[in-house]
Parts: structure tokens; C-alpha cells; sequence
């Protein structure tokens, strides 16, 4: 599925590694092996996360050195803020129904104008929230609260709609969730 580039960099932002990797290269270029250096992360998780960084436009690779891609950032801060905003459009490949609930229920930007009460509406719309986490990341309580709040205020509610509807799963103290392989991606 494809999402928006604002999505996108919300993801890239919601994980603290990522973040981490980030403020490396917000001092200077590095390469793979530096990055993985200073952050004492296995080289894997940090190819992975600079793969996805690069994809989303965050970052960029040269030579095998990564850098921020300030100008990719600045196009989107400034799109963001722009008079004029491009109405959400739910993705083609969805079904009727389903278009219908994202199109009723989310505003513009992506966000949710009211939690929908009906069990099927629902569902829709959590399907399209738990697209923001990425499968096999473990998240903190805050960091799912984070990035629900990009979408609603009652970040509650929708954590344990996520994790009531088996979309997502915690630990029984609450203190670590992650991405089921639930329906939606």
C-alpha cells in the first residue's frame, strides 16, 4: 500500500533508533559501520533502519555515506504548511465499503474526525491505524501514544481497540507493545 510521504515520516520518527540514527548524521556524513559504531546497534537493525530512512526520504546514501536529505525534509515541511492541503484519498486497491468508512470518518490530513462506534467501522479504521506501526518493532506505551495521537486525542481508546481487536499485543504490565499479523499493511 502506499502512503502518504507525511505517514511515511511520521513512522521514520515514531522509533527511537531511527531517531538516534538521525541525530548521528544531523552532526556529520557516516557510513554503515560507523553509525552502528557510535550507537552500539548490530549492523543489521542499522542497514535496515537506514534502508527504510532512505526509502521515505529522510535520508540519502552516496558512496556509501548517509546524510540527511535536508532538501526532501524541507519540501515536506513546506507542503505541510501550505495553504492549500490534498484531501485524503482512501487507497484504490480497498474495498467500497471500506473506502466509504475512511472517506466518512477521516478529515484531510489523515486524521480521525470521531471514533466510529459500529464494531465494522471500526475495524476499518483500525486497520488503517495499526498501517503506522512497523511489524517486529516493539513499542513503548508512549511511543504508541505518540504516534496514535497523529491521528486522535483519545490515544486509550484506540490502544486498546488495537489490542482488543488482535491488531496489536502487550505485555501484561502494559509496558511493551507490538504489531500483530493482523489484516492490515
Amino acid at each position: 500500500m502506499n502512503t502518504s510521504p507525511m505517514l511515511d515520516f511520521l513512522k521514520a520518527m515514531a522509533d527511537a533508533d531511527r531517531l538516534r540514527i538521525i541525530g548521528v548524521l544531523a552532526h556529520r556524513r557516516a557510513n554503515r559501520s560507523e553509525i552502528a559504531g557510535r550507537l552500539g546497534m548490530p549492523l543489521r537493525e542499522v542497514v535496515d533502519h537506514l534502508t527504510f530512512l532512505v526509502r521515505v526520504g529522510v535520508l540519502r546514501e552516496s558512496d556509501g555515506l548517509y546524510e540527511l536529505h535536508t532538501t526532501s525534509l524541507e519540501e515536506l515541511a513546506r507542503s505541510q504548511l501550505s495553504e492549500q492541503r490534498p484531501a485524503y484519498v482512501p487507497a484504490p486497491d480497498l474495498d467500497e465499503k471500506s473506502r466509504k468508512v475512511l472517506a466518512a470518518y477521516l478529515n484531510a490530513d489523515g486524521t480521525l474526525k470521531q471514533i466510529p462506534l459500529q464494531p465494522a467501522k471500526l475495524r476499518v479504521i483500525l486497520d488503517y491505524l495499526v498501517a503506522a506501526f512497523t511489524p517486529g518493532v516493539d513499542y513503548t506505551e508512549k511511543e504508541v501514544n505518540t504516534i496514535l495521537r497523529r491521528f486522535h486525542v483519545d490515544t486509550a481508546a484506540l490502544r486498546r481497540y488495537l489490542v482488543d481487536e488482535g491488531l496489536m499485543a502487550r505485555k501484561g504490565d502494559g509496558s511493551r507493545y507490538w504489531r500483530t499479523e493482523g489484516r492490515a499493511e
